[in-house]
């Protein structure tokens, strides 16, 4: 064996060892901060090292443990957690129900064979089939939001022997070359292009740029095989659609044998005060797309789920779309744990009641500060600040940070700051934020003033 395998065995083992210990000493955490930060530096990516800054104390803060609705780092400050992981950890951090699952799959088996029926699979695309609305029944399960999207497209592709794609100004549906062809934002396309050919952006909301695109690409003989939207666009800066958009997106795609996607990787799963964003509508996709709170903030999991009609080009030959890990036994455990759990504890309906809370408290806040607040808005516990620059929305980021307050901007409109946290927040911990907010608006308008 040589030296370096020698070297691994000694670091590896010093790392399970650390990953073993419950409780760590000083010198043991100072340790670990500087092991994060050469690991980033030197193996991961030195650029994180930039971004984290934004949102640092006097000192590196390094994530060690999280319960509910806050986590703690390294060093013991306690954070109540207002990202949500960008809308992972809808059931709250480490859930009981999810956890004991997750424990007991991996009691009996870990991973399956690839070859014998799986049970979890059948038996959590059932209970998708149940909680979806309208008459959307097969299951594809992957690892992420991104393969789901990936999935929906190639699924559009498959049925309607079409090839071209609308989507919309703003949107984000994932970096993998097919979703990444869906987003919308220069920074990301453009060091890639060219992406999967076929798709347009139109303006977000606009029915009728989009009934102008469908019907010249119809003239034009480049037919559409799906519109793909976000119920809201989260990375897009939590932007609401007016009522009557999606119904009319809908007629737009009957009219013309247009299929239509919904992404619910961020929307889904009650964050909106609705099991899926689509219900608030009345509208049933064609395809749907879950991922990030799937999980039940334990495991990674997604899934595109369609018609048994749409879903009949996928049956002659089920390998024509695979994966090795999507809808393992694990992630499927916990999957089924957060449907229980989002369900019995009335997640989507907590989600609604705290939203309607919340904001207008915070609108009103915010017109406190009318020099770097521009708008707060959301539905449900999807919430957006926007301010009046990058710079504004940046120092509050990280005054909030200072003050045991999580958040983060979103990846297309940088001006605005989402607030996201688990469900499962407590009133108390609303009050707790909207006092900090005022505070830490007070100390920053005050630079800009």
């Amino acid at each position: 064996m040589s030296v370096r395998y020698d070297a691994a065995i000694k670091q590896s083992q010093k790392y399970l060892d650390f990953i073993a210990k419950e409780e760590l000493t000083k010198k043991e955490k100072d340790w670990v901060v500087r092991e994060s930060v050469e690991g980033f530096r030197d193996n991961v990516n030195p650029g994180f090292l930039e971004y984290r800054k934004s949102v640092s104390t006097d000192y590196t803060a390094v994530e060690w443990k999280d319960s509910g609705v806050h986590f703690t780092d390294i060093y013991g400050k306690e954070f109540i957690d207002c990202l949500g992981g960008y809308g992972i950890y809808n059931v709250g951090h480490r859930h009981p129900k999810v956890m004991a699952a997750v424990m007991n799959q991996l009691k009996r088996q870990a991973l399956h064979s690839q070859e014998l029926l799986d049970p979890l699979r059948a038996m959590l695309s059932k209970l998708v089939e149940m909680i979806t609305p309208g008459d959307l029944q097969y299951s594809f399960l992957t690892n992420s939001g991104t393969e789901s999207v990936e999935g929906a497209l190639k699924l559009a592709r498959l049925h309607s022997k079409r090839t071209g794609f609308i989507a919309a100004v703003g949107a984000f549906h994932g970096k993998s070359m097919g979703s990444l062809s869906g987003t919308s934002k220069y920074v990301f396309r453009k060091p890639f292009l060219p992406l999967v050919p076929g798709f347009r952006h139109v303006p977000y909301g606009d029915a009728d740029a989009l009934e102008k695109a469908v019907a010249s690409a119809a003239f034009t003989g480049e037919d559409i095989a799906a519109v793909i939207l976000e119920p809201i666009q989260g990375e897009g800066g939590i932007i609401i659609p007016p009522d009557d958009y999606f119904p009319k997106v809908r007629e737009i795609c009957d009219r013309y044998g247009v299929l239509l996607i919904a992404d619910e990787v961020q929307t889904g799963m009650g964050r909106t005060g609705k099991m899926f964003c689509v219900e608030h509508y009345g509208v049933v996709p064609d395809i749907l797309c879950l991922g990030k709170a799937f999980g039940g903030a334990v495991m990674p999991i997604g899934a595109f789920v369609s018609t048994k009609e749409i879903w009949q080009e996928m049956t002659p030959n089920p390998f024509i779309h695979t994966t090795t890990f999507g809808g393992n036994p694990i992630a499927c455990a916990a999957a089924i744990a957060a449907i229980n759990v989002t369900l019995e504890e009335r997640l989507p309906e907590q989600a609604a009641e705290k939203g309607n809370y919340f904001i207008p408290k915070l609108v009103d806040l915010m017109g406190k500060y009318p020099n770097i607040c521009a708008e707060g808005r959301g539905r449900g516990l999807m919430i957006g600040m926007e301010f009046t620059s990058n710079e504004a929305g940046y120092e509050v980021a990280k005054g909030l940070f200072e003050h045991g307050v999580l958040v983060a901007g979103t990846l297309i409109n940088a001006k605005t700051l989402r607030i996201e946290p688990p469900l499962t927040i407590t009133k108390a911990d609303l009050d707790k934020v909207l006092e900090i907010l005022d505070k830490v608006f007070a100390e920053v308008s005050k630079r800009f003033s």
